[in-house]
């Protein structure tokens, strides 16, 4: 009996851990590409930010120069971004860019780091297109895309 107890406990533990790593696995943030609440720019379409963002294009329809934020490599706010807008995942982007720096025709965007530091960066330059946790959204950016 006190064998059947300590497995029943340990395979409840388990099932805790795993219940608990599905949880977590499933929860993910709502990306949103952003610009400074000071540009002029009101929308873009998925294929505008991910020409900006591949270094494809440089400049916003409006002609104002387009400068691409990122986030740092392995940020889950990242990963989302590139998976939803630019439908390419972590190691296909580093794939494309290794090519592009090889052959001299462009560059990856600046990292930056995380959400706070995207939005402040963002905020702060009307030439500036980032993404970030909704939640980090406030009155100094503005939503242009909701993939």
């Amino acid at each position: 009996m006190m064998k059947s107890l300590a497995t029943l406990r340990n395979s409840f533990a388990s099932l805790l851990f795993v219940s608990a790593a599905i949880y977590a696995a499933g929860a993910y943030a709502e990306v949103v590409v952003i610009v400074s609440g000071k540009s002029a720019i009101t929308r873009l379409t998925p294929d505008q930010v991910t020409r900006i963002f591949l270094d494809k294009i440089d400049t916003f329809p409006d002609g104002a120069n387009a400068v691409p934020v990122d986030q740092s490599e392995g940020s889950p706010v990242r990963n989302e971004f590139y998976t939803k807008v630019v439908h390419k995942n972590a190691s296909q982007m580093a794939a494309y860019w290794t090519r592009i720096i090889f052959t001299g025709d462009g560059y990856p965007p600046r990292q930056l780091g995380n959400d706070a530091d995207i939005r402040k960066e963002v905020a702060n330059n009307p030439n500036a297109i980032g993404y970030v946790d909704r939640k980090f959204v406030d009155s100094s950016v503005r939503i242009i895309l909701e993939p």
